[in-house]
């Protein structure tokens, strides 16, 4: 990592850069503020003292904000921690300390940036694979439960959507891995299981899996019919006939699909000229399946 150390006592900084870079990473010292903010490097972690003699640190602050700023303290007070914590700096370790403890802090804010970098995006993606999946307005209900539905987004929206209305958190243990049921025994006290693709279960794999669910917060999910007592079950039927790995589409049911999902995305006659039909057909088959285009 590229570390900028902001600190006046150029021996202690000059103490901390050569050990860090013992560990690998590269430093810059300044030993004023003006100095840093006119060097235009950009960094991974900022290590600020906030006793600079008659400094400004803010300025520091302000630019680094979205970076891992750790304040240097000689003490604890409103001045030197309470105030530039709450302008954007992520910690503090007084002097002196162990480069051990630095380096400690340095990887757990570097992990925990990273790890929200890549959550954001899997909510990114997962809210843009999820959009057209629509929801019944009352998510609310007794566990464990199971999801009949002809399309399997269905139920993982469902899944995650019921998590967060509990603020609970999910774990995803898919029963066409065979040591899902023994993970269950594992999870977290407070964890929900999703577990789909009881469709993929033997006969004998599926009275094993009921048992072990009983009494447990568990949601499953099935594409096929599924009658059993003791369990209850909640039935999202997708209005559109959508393409799923446990079936083949019809035809009419794959141009029904295109049409539907992608003719927001592409213009009629790109549109027509993929599915290989001309414009006329493609406002004929909208006026069939009883689909209208959004303006």
């Amino acid at each position: 990592m590229k570390i900028l150390i902001v600190e006046d006592e150029i021996y202690l900084a000059q103490s901390i850069a050569g050990k860090l870079v013992d560990y690998g990473h590269e430093c810059d010292i300044f030993a004023t503020v003006n100095d840093a903010l006119t060097h235009k490097g950009c960094y991974d972690v900022i290590l600020l003292s906030t006793n600079l003699s008659g400094q400004d640190f803010y300025p520091i602050i302000n630019r680094y904000k979205n970076e891992i700023i750790l304040l240097m303290v000689s003490y604890i007070s409103n001045d030197t921690v309470t105030d530039p914590l709450k302008s954007g700096a992520k910690d503090y370790i007084q002097k002196p300390f162990m480069i051990e403890e630095l380096i400690r802090k340095i990887n757990h804010y570097h992990d925990y940036k990273r790890l929200r970098q890549e959550c954001t995006l899997y909510e990114e993606y997962f809210a843009h694979q999820m959009k057209n999946v629509r929801l019944p307005e009352e998510i609310r209900c007794s566990l464990p439960i199971m999801v009949k539905t002809n399309y399997q987004k269905q139920a993982d929206a469902f899944a995650f959507a019921l998590a967060r209305e509990l603020k609970r958190p999910l774990r995803y243990l898919p029963l066409s891995d065979p040591s899902s049921i023994e993970k269950l025994g594992r999870i977290e006290h407070d964890c929900i299981a999703y577990m789909p693709e009881y469709q993929t279960l033997k006969k004998s794999e599926k009275r094993t899996f009921l048992a072990a669910v009983e009494g447990r917060d568990v949601i499953s999910s099935t594409t096929e019919n599924f009658e059993e007592e003791g369990l209850e079950t909640i039935e999202m039927i997708s209005e559109h006939k959508i393409f799923d790995r446990t079936e083949i589409l019809t035809i009419d049911d794959y141009v029904k699909f295109i049409i539907h999902i992608y003719q927001s995305k592409f213009p009629d006659t790109e549109l027509s000229k993929k599915l290989g039909i001309s414009r006329k057909s493609l406002w004929e088959k909208r006026k069939k399946y009883g689909i209208f285009k959004k303006k």
